[in-house]
Formats: structure tokens, sequence, C-alpha cells
């Protein structure tokens, strides 16, 4: 693992995802717990819980169960890392961009917390793209 934890988090499901793994386990920070949040409630994540192995915290992901997928052109969950700590991406709430015509999310880091683009599109703040996920 390096020290990027959300880029980690992000790999750790595209790849569970390819391999059409029914569930991971991902190291639990505060961030990745607000990011996993937000991914249940948006519908990409069906159900996590916390599990703890010798003074260290995990998340157990159930991830959500596509029919008729054929190879990895038929994968339906993406997520893209836009933001890094070599390069940060920031933009305000007017130029938040929209993924697929709103079916996907953008994560964003504002001052108000981590959050998805439509509740900071309107709470009219921006902030530090995170990833899109579509």
């Amino acid at each position: 693992m390096s020290k990027d934890t959300i880029a980690d988090t992000i790999t750790s499901i595209r790849n569970a995802d390819m391999n059409r793994k029914g569930r991971v386990q991902i190291s639990s920070t505060n961030i990745t717990e607000k990011i996993i949040k937000i991914l249940v409630r948006e519908g990409f994540i069906e159900n996590v819980r916390k599990h703890r192995e010798s003074n260290k915290y995990f998340l157990v992901l159930t991830l959500r169960h596509r029919r008729n997928r054929k190879g990895s052109d038929g994968t339906i969950l993406n997520l893209k890392r836009i933001s890094r700590p070599g390069l940060r991406i920031y933009s305000n709430h007017q130029r938040i961009p929209r993924i697929l015509g709103g079916r996907g999310i953008v994560i964003l880091s504002t001052s108000r917390g981590i959050m998805a683009d439509r509740e900071a599109r309107l709470e009219r703040i921006g902030g530090e793209i995170l990833c899109y996920i579509w």
C-alpha cells in the first residue's frame, strides 16, 4: 500500500469488480469511510461493515451484483482518481463536471467535508475533486 489511501481504495474496488469478486477488504480511515458512505448512498456498493483484526480496522465491502457482463467492456463500475498528491485539481461549484449527464458522480473534498457533486452544487461550494465514479 502507498500513502495515497484514496487511490488504494479506488484500485481495490476496481480490481475486485473487474475480477467479479463479491467482497473486498480495505483499510479503514476517516476519508475512506466517508467515501464509502457516499458510494453506499448512491447505490454503487451494496453493504459495508467494519471489521477488526489485531488492533487494525478494515472495511469489508459487498459489491453490487451486476448481471450479463462480458469481459472488461461489460464492467459497469468505473472509478478514476483525479486529484492526487502530486497534482491537486480544484473546482468551484459552477465548474464541477457532470459525469455521463448526471448518471455518474464526482466526489469532492470541500470545506464542509467530503460530499458528492449534487450536494456541493446545492450548497454552492466547490473544492478538491477527488474522483469520478460511473
